[in-house]
């Protein structure tokens, strides 16, 4: 097939070859994901990014180095043959290119639509966000497939529906591609307060916060750290809105959230952790109070400079997607699973001993917390450890699965690192403002009480628990029969501890 003079270059050559070889790539890749349902992140990465850029810019290369060329001929530097700026469809060769480039032009355009669309619904793609970059976001993605939330795509609260919010996305995914090329982001990743989307936008797109949601029954199985884990049921009455639907949310935890009520805060260490100015507004009274900490109020200087945050949902649930949890809490559960037999003796104790010290390594952690549980069990109970070694295996692995799934040494990424705020066990949550200090200049204070949120409606061990009278509520048992926790905060135990 004849064709002009000018694409006898080897700039043109090198494109056409780079850009069919980038074809063929796409071609094979895509058969490969769609007809034997094979891949990964990275196959995505290459068949729908990376050699769809080579293939334009073989493409470029071609008329670019026609025109290189033609321009030498201009020049004298190579002979000149016919009028190569004039397309003359008598001429074979101008025919045959004409053709070539017009077929070649509709199915770039097909190709490239095809690729496009793809290459976007794999950039939306939890396969795309969570193991791209492996190392960075293993402990997001994998937190994210333990959570409530496992079946909603990233994309759905991370970018969201417009045009402004997925440009904004991308243009922040291109500072991050390049914090992970230069190895200059953080350990942990740091959660983006400021750069939420609105939880208006995010969260009540399903959660709609004018629907009644009625009381929930929570319950919970612990177990303590002594000979025989004994077991320690609570089970609570969560008043997560008003005691009846036509009160709608005028009381109860989505209080909060009423849309008559406007809650605001100011948090001087812009991290959430301490709020020492409370403010609350009703719209239907037009009563506005201010609260301020008593024992660490505000400083002047940080009030002046200070822009109160309205509270919305993402104020308590702070990890609603991508929750670690504690090792108190995934012990607790792997034992109540059967995943850890309770009848080891010791195991809770065990587990808690070896799995709060901090190690850089995962295989590290995974080696250190066999040996240490063998090695107790063969030292203090060598009978168990003899006639139940399958069990104490079997406790390992439980122990290891729970660690996997919750703590991350490479990015530091663990339950004190991304705090979560429901509840007030192991970080502040309620008692960042419910602590009993806040108090406004007419002497009104925001009330420390429990009752508020829930009812204790049974605890204890099992056979023997203490159980409410009906619509009544117990007053607060500490297991071990410790009265201080009245005088403090539960994190100054259970965080220290856990």
């Amino acid at each position: 097939m004849k064709l002009p003079k000018s694409v006898n270059n080897r700039l043109s050559m090198t494109g056409a070859i780079v850009a069919f070889i980038s074809l063929m790539f796409i071609l094979f890749f895509f058969t490969l994901s769609i007809f034997y349902q094979q891949g990964s992140s990275y196959l995505g990465l290459f068949t729908y990014i990376i050699l769809p850029a080579f293939l334009i810019l073989g493409l470029i290369l071609i008329p670019v180095g026609m025109v290189l060329k033609m321009r030498r001929m201009k020049l004298g530097v190579e002979p000149l043959e016919g009028k190569p700026w004039i397309i003359d469809f008598a001429d074979k060769r101008h025919r045959n290119a004409t053709i070539i480039f017009s077929i070649g032009t509709v199915i770039l355009v097909f190709l490239t639509g095809i690729g496009s669309y793809e290459a976007f619904n794999y950039s939306e793609s939890v396969k795309f966000c969570g193991t791209t970059c492996h190392k960075v976001m293993e402990p997001e993605h994998t937190a994210y497939q333990n959570s409530e939330h496992a079946n909603v795509r990233c994309v759905e609260c991370h970018v969201g529906e417009g045009a402004g919010w997925y440009v904004k996305s991308k243009l922040s995914g291109l500072r991050q591609v390049w914090a992970v090329t230069t190895n200059s982001y953080t350990h942990p990743i740091e959660t983006p307060i400021k750069n939420l989307r609105p939880a208006r936008e995010t969260c009540e797109r399903c959660h709609w916060p004018e629907k009644f949601y009625s009381h929930k029954l929570v319950s919970e199985k612990h177990y303590l750290s002594d000979s025989a884990n004994t077991v320690w049921n609570i089970d609570l009455r969560l008043k997560v809105a008003a005691s009846h639907s036509a009160l709608g949310n005028t009381a109860g935890i989505h209080w909060h959230i009423n849309p008559n009520i406007k809650i605001e805060y100011i948090d001087p260490a812009d991290d959430r952790e301490t709020l020492p100015w409370v403010k609350s507004t009703n719209s239907l009274t037009g009563e506005t109070t201010i609260y301020q900490d008593s024992e660490t109020p505000i400083t002047d200087s940080a009030m002046r400079v200070a822009v109160p945050r309205t509270m919305d949902c993402m104020d308590c649930h702070t990890r609603p997607s991508h929750k670690y949890r504690s090792p108190s809490v995934f012990v607790d559960n792997a034992i109540a699973a059967g995943e850890i037999s309770p009848t080891l003796p010791m195991i809770k104790k065990v587990a808690m001993d070896i799995l709060t010290p901090p190690w850089d390594n995962r295989q590290i952690a995974h080696d250190t917390i066999r040996k240490y549980v063998e090695n107790y069990y063969k030292v203090t109970y060598p009978v168990i450890f003899a006639n139940r070694k399958p069990d104490i295996d079997k406790a390992i692995d439980g122990m290891i699965a729970g660690y996997s799934k919750n703590i991350f040494p490479e990015m530091k990424a663990t339950w004190e690192a991304y705090p979560d705020h429901i509840g007030h066990m192991e970080a502040g949550g309620c008692f960042r403002c419910h602590n009993g200090k806040h108090t406004s200049s007419t002497g009104k204070t925001i009330s420390h009480d429990c009752d508020l949120c829930h009812n204790i409606m049974t605890q204890g061990t099992p056979g023997s628990e203490e159980i409410a009278p009906f619509n009544g509520a117990l007053a607060f048992k500490h297991p071990f029969g410790d009265e201080s926790w009245k005088e403090m905060a539960c994190t100054e135990c259970h965080k220290k501890l856990y």
